[in-house]
């Protein structure tokens, strides 16, 4: 079992940056890759990022490539998403999940979701 808590999330102008934390609790952390994804009013959930156990490989949606860092600090326990030069189409609930071995990138891989932070964009 493992408990994540998704923060950061908040209103930001257009051009703007905000950093997303996801906090685990429960099994080993670092055992773990980590994903971030997306979830806009009446659209479907989506990849944004993953980062391979041990931090060595990421890997990013076209939509946020080079706008987007996913980052892991293993002895905290925690998994960030820094964005930058934000846009409104990037407003959304944003989960942190979990993935001990599913495909990266689709939603089934994913273990444990956090509970969602929304971040909202203003133009």
């Amino acid at each position: 079992q493992v408990l994540l808590e998704d923060s950061g999330g908040g209103l930001v102008q257009a051009g703007g940056s905000l950093r997303l934390s996801c906090a685990a609790s429960g099994r080993i952390f670092n055992s773990y890759s980590m994903g971030w994804f997306r979830q806009a009013p009446g659209k479907e959930r989506e990849f944004v990022a993953d980062i391979s156990w041990g931090g060595a490989y990421t890997y990013y949606a076209d939509s946020v490539k080079g706008r987007f860092t996913i980052s892991r600090d293993d002895a905290k326990n925690t998994a960030y998403l820094q964005m930058s030069s934000l846009k409104p189409e990037d407003t959304a609930v944003y989960y942190c999940a979990t993935r001990s071995g599913g495909f990266r990138g689709t939603i089934t891989g994913y273990d444990y979701w956090g509970q969602g932070t929304q971040v909202t964009v203003s133009s």
